[in-house]
């Protein structure tokens, strides 16, 4: 057969074409970041970066985390990252997923959750895409192996140990604390090899590093022990809804004590990545899943000491250096911004938005002014915090200026029951059982020594403001005027001088939630009410490939 030159010419564009599109898309292959994503149980927004200044009166004068701090000096530090829920369930379905924790199913709450295969999630995505995936310690929890959101089982690399994750306790008990500080260091180093060792040459890989060490219990004294913070150091530092004295700064000093532990970790995959000459092609992402543990207003909480979480971003060469960034980011934005540098389009169906375009921005302050809010919210913490099983349900947004929140069952206990508080007066537990057993009362906060404290002093002179902060009913609504009032500790929301302001952040809530499609806010938000324990697990179903889209 014959070819004209007309022909010719036509079959080498078409040659030239494919080549072209066959080359482009190794290429951009090729170019795609490795991500690494070091995510800490219960951490809040304490490091060392956040200083204000040497005059700092904030815990976070105390911390040093000299890694965390290297990635928001080689990248961006963010002022205003939130999480979507304050409890470690909803927070990883929403975070996992891109989308509000109300539209994860039973991924919405902590007891009885149960990941819906049905749901995309951005790992499995990106390895629809090519990436090689695996994780070490807690990524998405409770939930069956064959439940878990993407694999779990499966790409777990936990084969040097799960050790880290009880630092405090692991070095305490150990002769040569420094010597035994190294082993749980070589433990995530080793981890990380593993999983490098896995991958297929030339595979950019997601790796999702999730200790939860800074999750309850740590040992007393470790702060000081291990890392010599002083307590005494905190003194005058403690925010105004927290009582200030010794059993108060011991336990705040112990939780930095672990803040400083995973950053140390932090510090290992960095050397890590620097040994394989991958730094600069990582997209490294550190942030934690909700404020601090056992403390009043923390987890569990929608105040700013519960919700409110350390990031920052470091990305070699494709976005500048040494920026602060004030744009509200909620956690779900991680979602479609790792799914977007992938390589791969985010499916319609996450609500959380890509932060890219703030990513390789040349500006800092305020980069993109659509990012001037954040909703958050919870429903169920812990099963049995108050009787019938029922949650708490509230939501709240989150401006420059305000914080507002919608307590929708305000008749109910915000951290559950106690002799006294929602239950008949009787005995009430002992300072020893409020310390160590999260279910002796006020279930929905973390047992510890602070939570014993201020229930066991409850009648104290003076005591009254800490008990309510900590464990008092709360009205349907609440409304914080931040610029005067940075800590949330005096409601306006009856003021009649702020009556547009609730309005306002009232309504902007409200047409969030219901375009959102929040079953609270849309009449079946009893779907939350109701026990879940007996309910079979939803059907597996496969996936599909969301569409590969631009970088």
């Amino acid at each position: 057969m014959f070819l004209g030159n007309t022909q010719r010419l036509l079959l080498f564009l078409i040659a030239a074409a494919v080549l072209t599109n066959v080359c482009g898309k190794l290429a951009a292959a090729a170019d795609r970041p490795n991500i690494l994503f070091c995510f800490a149980d219960d951490w809040g927004r304490y490091a060392s970066a956040y200083r204000q200044g040497a005059a700092d009166q904030t815990p976070n004068a105390v911390v040093s985390t000299p890694n965390f701090d290297r990635i928001a000096r080689e990248g961006a530090l963010f002022n205003n990252a939130f999480v979507t829920a304050p409890s470690c369930t909803p927070c990883r379905s929403s975070l996992l997923s891109g989308q509000y924790f109300f539209r994860t199913g039973r991924g919405a709450i902590l007891q009885g959750a149960i990941w819906d295969p049905t749901i995309p999630s951005y790992p499995l995505i990106l390895q629809d895409h090519g990436y090689h995936i695996g994780h070490t310690y807690k990524v998405w929890s409770p939930g069956t192996p064959a439940n878990a959101p993407y694999g779990a089982q499966a790409t777990a690399y936990n084969k040097a140990g799960r050790r880290f994750n009880r630092f405090s306790q692991f070095v305490s008990a150990a002769a040569d604390p420094d010597q035994a500080k190294q082993k749980l260091y070589d433990e995530v180093r080793n981890n990380f090899r593993n999983f490098i060792a896995d991958r297929e040459p030339g595979k950019p890989f997601c790796y999702w590093f999730g200790p939860t060490n800074c999750h309850r219990t740590w040992v007393k004294g470790s702060g000081k022990n291990l890392w010599g913070l002083n307590p005494d150091d905190l003194q005058g530092k403690m925010p105004p809804f927290l009582p200030d004295n010794e059993v108060v700064r011991e336990d705040f000093c112990d939780y930095l004590g672990e803040v400083q532990a995973f950053d140390a970790a932090v510090g290992v995959l960095l050397n890590e990545l620097e040994r394989l000459d991958q730094l600069d092609n990582t997209l490294i992402v550190v942030s934690g899943d909700h404020g601090i543990p056992g403390f009043p207003r923390g987890k569990c909480n929608l105040y700013d000491f519960g919700v409110k979480v350390a990031l920052a971003v470091r990305w070699g060469k494709q976005m500048p250096a040494g920026r602060t960034i004030d744009d509200f980011i909620n956690l779900m934005d991680l979602a479609p911004t790792f799914v977007e540098c992938g390589g791969a389009t985010p499916p319609e169906v996450m609500t959380g938005r890509s932060f890219l375009n703030v990513l390789t921005s040349n500006k800092q302050g305020q980069v993109d002014p659509a990012r001037d809010y954040v909703v958050t919210g919870r429903e169920r913490h812990v099963a049995k915090a108050r009787p019938g099983n029922l949650p708490y349900p509230h939501r709240a947004i989150h401006t420059q200026d305000y914080l507002y929140i919608r307590n929708f069952k305000p008749e109910r206990w915000p951290m559950g029951v106690a002799p006294g508080f929602g239950l008949p007066p009787g005995p009430f537990p002992s300072n020893d059982e409020l310390e160590n057993n999260t279910f002796a009362a006020f279930a929905d906060m973390d047992a510890s020594p602070v939570k014993a404290w201020v229930a066991t002093h409850r009648d104290d002179p003076g005591m009254s403001r800490f008990v309510d902060f900590a464990f008092g009913l709360r009205p349907a609504e609440e409304l914080y005027d931040l610029r005067k009032d940075p800590h949330q500790t005096n409601n306006v929301a009856q003021n009649p001088a702020y009556a547009a302001a609730r309005k306002k952040q009232a309504a902007r809530l409200m047409s969030v939630l219901t375009a959102a499609r929040d079953p609270r806010v849309l009449g079946a938000g009893d779907t939350f009410d109701k026990p879940p324990f007996t309910d079979d697990p939803p059907p597996r179903r496969r996936r599909s490939k969301p569409k590969v889209g631009k970088k």
